[in-house]
């Protein structure tokens, strides 16, 4: 079979897979995600060992120890997929939510309830552990899976998915409603997000590379962030040990994820206060620093930034600096450089506070805290599919509710339109 007939088969499985999944009741989905945590858990050895030849391959490609590190799975990362998959059989089921429902003049009652989108591809990368989050969630809301991560990860996610699909499988869920692609070419990708008609959204998973040559290829809708140029901007009336806190954490804590603060933006009347004993501190733990002229003239070891510093997402230990006029030249700044990802304010002004809530541009824009609680987790959602700085349909951490849409159920008595 070609690669074309393959993937639209599968497509076609998803689709029946997906009109059987839109009817199960919370419960029965519960069921069956017990039963996918229990055999991954019966699976481990098989599932260590499909991962060691990925470990081996990815050592002979010289894979950097950052990118074997993600692509590592061990008895301990086994358990936290298996109580993530319990974690999500616990959140409250968003199928069949009423919204609202309201009555009209002559006597149509008309009700907007969340059901499931139908069917979600998944593109993503080296880390195994997206198989399994992503396959649990798309099923918790209803939702056929179709997988497919990158060729480091090749043996870990097929058994991974093996593991979930015949744990499903036991306790009733439908065939094909989760399904791994294992050719893990370009043209694959391809394929899938060509899936008119059979795939209804994909998510890409992974650098800006691979979120923009899906964006490009794709004739189905996509959600997506490129990346995270994520500000903190420390106001005239910041607390300044809050905001050296905060702004040292959101760099540091771990520079290389999507919620990790790049750019430190200061109001010139504290500049000379907090400056110097926020780039000490920042320095002490391993940051470059890169300044515009006053950020250079207030600390001699600061390189100048350039003109691409200011829009660059380093997921490293790079910081880019500058000192502002005001709360509305800062909202500017990150408006026009940042990518509508995180943004972060530290101020005592409720008017400031204000300003920049209202003014700034992004998905989460957050008053006296840091950048890195961008997470499904930490808002509460249990776990997410990934974060989207896209406005349709869904913006931020998405969680089950993103991973549904909704339709109108209108009830009469035999009323006709005149």
């Amino acid at each position: 079979m070609n690669l074309h007939k393959e993937i639209y088969q599968m497509g076609e499985q998803a689709l029946a897979a997906a009109r059987r999944l839109a009817t199960l009741t919370a419960r029965k989905k519960n069921i069956i995600l017990e039963a996918m945590a229990a055999e991954l858990d019966a699976r481990r050895a098989d599932i260590l060992a499909a991962n060691a030849r990925d470990l081996a391959a990815g050592k002979e490609a010289g894979l950097s120890a950052a990118l074997l590190d993600r692509l590592t799975l061990s008895e301990a990362r086994i358990d936290a997929m298996i109580k993530g998959v319990a974690d999500v059989a616990a959140l409250k089921d968003p199928v069949g939510t009423r919204l609202s429902t309201w009555l009209r003049p002559n006597g149509l009652q008309i009700s907007k309830v969340r059901v499931p989108i139908g069917v979600i591809a998944i593109i993503y990368e080296s880390r195994p552990n997206v198989t399994v989050d992503s396959a649990v969630l798309c099923f918790k809301a209803g939702n056929a899976v179709i997988l497919r991560g990158g060729k480091e990860a090749k043996h870990s996610n097929l058994a991974l998915a093996r593991a979930l699909a015949a744990g499903g499988e036991k306790k009733g869920m439908p065939a094909h409603a989760v399904q791994l692609v294992e050719v893990t070419t370009r043209e694959a990708v391809r394929e899938i997000v060509q899936l008119e008609g059979l795939v209804d959204m994909v998510i890409p998973r992974g650098g800006e590379g691979l979120i923009r040559a899906v964006a490009e290829m794709a004739r189905v809708p996509v959600l997506k962030h490129y990346k995270g140029v994520c500000h903190t901007y420390v106001d005239a009336k910041a607390d300044l040990d809050m905001a050296l806190k905060i702004a040292v954490n959101a760099k540091v804590q771990r520079p290389g994820v999507c919620n990790a603060m790049e750019t430190l933006l200061v109001h010139e009347a504290v500049a000379e206060a907090f400056l110097p004993r926020a780039l000490a501190a920042l320095r002490e733990k391993g940051v470059e620093i890169r300044g515009d002229e006053r950020v250079c003239g207030l600390d001699p070891e600061a390189e100048p930034a350039s003109a691409e510093d200011w829009a660059e997402e380093y997921l490293d230990l790079v910081l880019s600096v500058r000192v502002v006029e005001d709360v509305t030249a800062a909202v500017e700044h990150i408006n026009h450089f940042g990518s509508h990802h995180s943004d972060a304010i530290v101020t005592a002004d409720e008017d400031a506070a204000e300003a920049f809530t209202e003014g700034v541009d992004s998905a989460t824009v957050y008053v006296n805290a840091s950048t890195r609680f961008t997470d499904g987790a930490e808002f509460g959602m249990g776990a997410e599919i990934g974060i989207s700085t896209d406005k349709l349909h869904a913006r931020g951490p998405m969680g089950l509710e993103e991973l549904t849409t909704y339709k109108y159920i209108i009830q009469g008595e035999g009323q006709i339109r005149e």
